[in-house]
């Protein structure tokens, strides 16, 4: 007698799909079993369903259809967006995003004072607790298609016998503009990593259960690498990758 499978019934789900994908049974690109055919095939609710479903939209091997179901992805497809990362400068002198994509503010970002929590303060090289604008935005572009979670810190003791002494500076990236009339030539750094999301990034991006976020941190620093401000991008994971110029 076969031992009893003792997993979760989503990962049944999961594990079957995902055996299916890489063994050809479901061809990439074609219409996976429908929820109801999954549900009366393992005996589950179509909530049991779509968390197996999830967990494979996670590692980018089914994608969603609005309309039309969901689709097996082989593992070797590339993602369906591609982002270049970094900061250009214009011939006019603006400073843009190397992705060329216009952002719009949901609702227009406001500066409110924060204390720097450790792991910030460690990378911006200040005391943990400075004081901080910061500005917190949800960005949009391509008619609310993407979206994206942007958020700047500029420590007080980088503006001091500045005029932003007095006002508080712009977020970036007119940021940047704002630093370089101060004198400064600018670079970046940035660190990029994946986590799961908290639920209220989760309904701001409209990520599916199980989709991880991409974290990006960009550090603005000086010629001798002195740290300026810090930005904080968080992004949806699944059907995208980064391309950075070396």
């Amino acid at each position: 007698m076969p031992p009893k499978n003792t997993q979760p019934k989503y990962r049944q789900i999961a594990d079957y799909l995902r055996e299916g994908i890489l063994d050809g049974t479901f061809p990439a690109g074609q219409p996976l079993p429908s929820e109801e055919s999954l549900a009366k095939q393992f005996g589950v609710t179509r909530p049991t369903v779509r968390q197996g479903l999830s967990e494979l939209r996670a590692s980018g091997l089914v994608e969603a259809i609005m309309g039309r179901g969901t689709f097996a992805r082989s593992p070797h497809n590339r993602p369906s967006h591609t982002r270049p990362r970094g900061v250009r400068r214009t011939p006019e002198g603006r400073y843009v995003e190397a992705d060329g994509i216009r952002w719009a503010d949901a609702e227009a970002s406001v500066a409110t004072r924060t204390d720097a929590p450790l792991a910030l303060a460690d990378l911006l090289r200040i005391p943990p607790g400075e004081p901080m604008y910061t500005y917190d935005a949800l960005q949009t572009a391509d008619n609310g298609r993407l979206r994206q979670l942007h958020r700047t810190y500029i420590p007080f003791s980088v503006l001091l016998d500045t005029k932003y002494e007095e006002e508080a500076p712009p977020p970036a990236p007119e940021l940047y503009t704002a630093l370089a009339d101060l004198g400064h030539e600018l670079h970046f750094t940035e660190y990029v990593r994946t986590r799961m999301p908290l639920p209220d990034q989760a309904q701001a991006l409209r990520l599916a259960d199980g989709v991880p976020l991409l974290h990006i941190l960009r550090v603005t620093l000086t010629a001798s690498d002195k740290p300026l401000a810090l930005e904080e991008f968080h992004l949806p994971g699944d059907e995208l990758e980064l391309s950075f110029r070396l």
